[in-house]
């Protein structure tokens, strides 16, 4: 893909950050027809395909050992855990919960680099990290903030919120796994591969059957292939000639352009306390960003930190 300039670059990360937004109402609405595990298989086999389009084949011969180990899995597990997460959702409210869960991977990238990168922080990083964490909390809890609205939630459906909590974790090490041992090389391509290879094992050894195919139903598929993979590949052209600042700054309202589209295709209601939870994560997580950059530095660090791979 050829894009010169910074404007258009800039573009195509921001329509990346747009395309991701819409990944997980897109994730929930195909698992609903073709199955958790199923569907999923689906998503990253499609996406797969396109990002080697799109792409290429990555140079795997010049990428350490190290990272190719401790890359591969991480992200193949995120990837897993984040579809499975929405998949296996109780219902459609609560797989935008899950989304939100997700997104405490900003503020925990930014936390872990301290003590695996030697990232130099400032104070305010405890109070991000805080209103994060109370935002997501406050999401999970329902009806005001209350311990045993917490409990009663996630003793619901543990194993889902188990899995997105799995997910903010893995993906923030891979963060700062990337940023330490990627030495620049783009993976993504051999990951989704083998994200979708893991998914079809687990669906073979699964009960489920695949149902019919139809045109509402493959469509939403290939949506969600677009969104994934297109996300990638403009990701991907925004952070090598894009404004960096700007793509880190609106990065950051990935939980609420998320849930305001997960909410509008899945035809959720989601109350005024969903809300509020979801700019708190957003907030805190670009305190905790904020918190990191050095003042005669223009470049986020947390972006950088993935930066060869995604902002959600």
């Amino acid at each position: 893909m050829q894009i010169r300039g910074e404007r258009a670059a800039t573009a195509c990360g921001l329509v990346a950050i747009v395309l991701w937004s819409t990944a997980a109402g897109l994730i929930r609405g195909v698992s609903e027809h073709f199955g958790p595990l199923g569907g999923a298989a689906l998503i990253y086999s499609l996406g797969a395909l396109m990002l080697l389009v799109l792409l290429g084949r990555p140079r795997i011969r010049s990428t350490s050992t190290l990272y190719l180990l401790l890359g591969s899995a991480l992200f193949v597990a995120y990837e897993v855990c984040l579809s499975l997460a929405l998949g296996f959702a109780s219902d459609r409210q609560q797989a935008i919960e899950l989304g939100v869960v997700n997104y405490l991977w900003p503020c925990l990238t930014v936390v872990l680099a301290i003590f695996m990168n030697g990232q130099k922080t400032r104070w305010f990083i405890v109070p991000g990290s805080a209103l994060a964490l109370f935002g997501i909390l406050w999401v999970v809890s329902g009806d005001g903030l209350s311990l045993p609205g917490i409990v009663r939630n996630v003793q619901s459906n543990p194993l889902s919120y188990s899995l997105a909590l799995t997910c903010a974790i893995t993906f923030a090490l891979y963060c700062n796994v990337t940023r330490r041992y990627a030495g620049g090389q783009n993976l993504v391509v051999l990951f989704f591969v083998l994200a979708a290879a893991v998914l079809w094992l687990k669906w073979f050894v699964s009960d489920e059957q695949f149902p019919a195919f139809r045109w509402a139903n493959s469509l939403e598929l290939l949506a969600a292939g677009v969104a994934m993979a297109g996300g990638y590949a403009l990701w991907n052209i925004g952070i090598l000639r894009g404004n960096l600042t700007l793509l880190a700054t609106s990065s950051y309202s990935a939980p609420v352009l998320s849930s305001a589209f997960a909410a509008a295709w899945l035809g959720v209601s989601l109350q005024a306390q969903f809300w509020q939870g979801a700019v708190l994560v957003t907030a805190g997580s670009l305190l905790c960003w904020h918190a990191t950059r050095q003042r005669a530095a223009l470049e986020p660090l947390p972006i950088q930190v993935c930066a060869d791979e995604n902002p959600r």
